[in-house]
């Protein structure tokens, strides 16, 4: 089957989740602005390049599918991974893998944008910040959950919501609380239980932690150094005796000589010998390998850690040679059994979501949307994950993780008319009599090849369960 016969057949499957008919034309039409190799995809240049001739309507129909028309990003997601995770191979294991992504912004009206971390500028600015799950397997993987942090000073600003179109059953809720929702969700799906990974952010969140074991899902996540733990072959002291009156004693009995410590100090302590050269996977340029140890402990910081002994799990550390101090900590609750080998493996799985936003952002427009509502934040980053699950799968049944343009149908995209001229350019402003018409153009960064990049669509001229394998 030939690339656009699929590309339609993708797009008549995933029709069936958007209700009205009058719905078909913008998503095929708006995932294909998004995989046509656009320097950016917001909706006019996408409109321009969709259909030409009449750019103009075609702009306005975008924008109502996108910012205005009331469908369900959840079925959409949920049509992009049942056409996906068939696909997919988890016979050497499957992740759950939970992160978060920036986008910086100017002005204060698009909905939850605030002052706060931006990973993207890797410091606190304007940003808007979405929560993401993601499903992965070793040669692939696919954004299966998005939903916007809606900050404090957003949650309770009616007027804000109300102008922005925040629904209402839409509360405060912290990164970690919106990702076990977001997976306790996939579950009731039946998606499948696989390992959940997560940097510190998440990690460091101990009802986030006991919340997947609740769920029955095993966790890998990473912590940070003043995480306290109790060491292996150190526990504390039974609760005092019950003495008939009150409630029974619960808190573990602490000494002096009988204290946790945070693994920093504990991996300090390790001798050279606990440490070993682990590689978990082959890189651009060399195989990627580090230094490595494994223990049991038990965690004891907290409120509710104090309150009861916790179970044993696993820390892994991670300190390179040539560092003074360990570089990374970890936690998890894989079986006492699991190898190092592949503790390590699984804690960096994490790289994939790293991918997924990288081919999001550069080949697929998601931080390329203008608008400031609730409703189009979220359905353009659908979209966008749309486009991107086709030509994953794509991708994953030509059995490489680069894929390559050989794969695709390699076709005309439709010209701009000659006298087309896009909303705000400087042709439609009112000319400026003082204005030097010499001075030269300042250069900007234009679209990189990256090696690896998903194959761009190039555009002719008439142009409800979680799936498991």
């Amino acid at each position: 089957m030939d690339i656009a016969r699929e590309f339609d057949d993708y797009m008549a499957y995933l029709m069936q989740g958007l209700g009205h008919a009058d719905r078909h034309a913008g998503l095929s039409d708006y995932c294909t602005g998004l995989m046509l190799p656009l320097s950016r995809k917001s909706v006019e240049p996408m409109a321009a390049r969709v259909d030409p001739l009449h750019a103009s309507a075609k702009h306005q129909s975008l924008h109502h599918f996108v910012a205005k028309a009331q469908w369900s990003d959840q079925e959409l997601l949920r049509r992009v991974a049942q056409w996906v995770v068939p696909v997919m191979d988890f016979s050497a294991g499957g992740w759950w893998i939970i992160d978060d992504t920036g986008f910086p912004k100017k002005g204060t009206h698009s909905v939850g944008v605030t002052r706060q971390y931006c990973g993207v500028l890797g410091k606190q600015d304007n940003c808007q910040v979405a929560v993401s799950v993601t499903l992965a397997c070793e040669e692939g993987s696919l954004p299966v959950a998005w939903q916007l942090y809606l900050p404090h000073i957003w949650a309770e600003d009616k007027a804000r919501r109300l102008k922005a179109g925040v629904p209402e059953d839409i509360a405060f809720a912290t990164k970690p609380q919106i990702a076990l929702q977001q997976i306790r969700e996939l579950l009731a799906q039946e998606a499948p239980r696989h390992c959940v990974l997560a940097d510190a952010g998440y990690g460091i969140d101990y009802a986030f932690r006991q919340g997947l074991s609740d769920l029955g899902l095993h966790y890998l996540v990473g912590i940070t150094s003043a995480v306290v733990v109790w060491p292996p072959g150190v526990e504390p002291l039974p609760p005092k005796p019950y003495s008939g009156m009150g409630r029974p004693p619960v808190m573990p009995r602490r000494t002096a000589k009988r204290q946790p410590v945070n693994v920093k100090t504990l991996a300090q302590s390790l001798p050279d010998s606990a440490f070993h050269n682990i590689s978990w996977r082959e890189g651009t340029n060399e195989r990627l390998m580090g230094r490595f140890a494994a223990l049991r402990v038990r965690c004891a910081g907290g409120n509710v850690g104090k309150a009861r002994l916790l179970p044993e799990q696993w820390l892994l550390i991670e300190w390179p040679a040539e560092q003074a101090e360990p570089e990374k900590y970890y936690l998890s609750t894989l079986p006492q059994t699991t190898a190092l080998n592949d503790l390590v493996h699984a804690a960096h799985m994490r790289w994939r979501i790293e991918r997924d936003y990288q081919d999001l952002k550069q080949d697929l427009g998601l931080g390329h949307y203008e608008g400031r509502g609730w409703r189009g934040f979220h359905h353009h980053a659908t979209l966008s994950i749309a486009a991107y699950g086709f030509l994953m799968a794509q991708r994953l049944k030509a059995g490489s993780d680069v894929g390559g343009k050989k794969n695709f149908a390699q076709r005309q995209v439709p010209a701009v008319p000659d006298d087309y001229i896009p909303r705000g350019s400087p042709a439609r402003a009112t000319p400026r009599g003082k204005l030097d018409h010499n001075a030269a153009l300042s250069v900007g960064r234009g679209p990189r090849n990256r090696a690896g990049t998903l194959p761009a669509l190039h555009l002719s001229k008439s142009a409800s369960a979680f799936v498991t394998q």
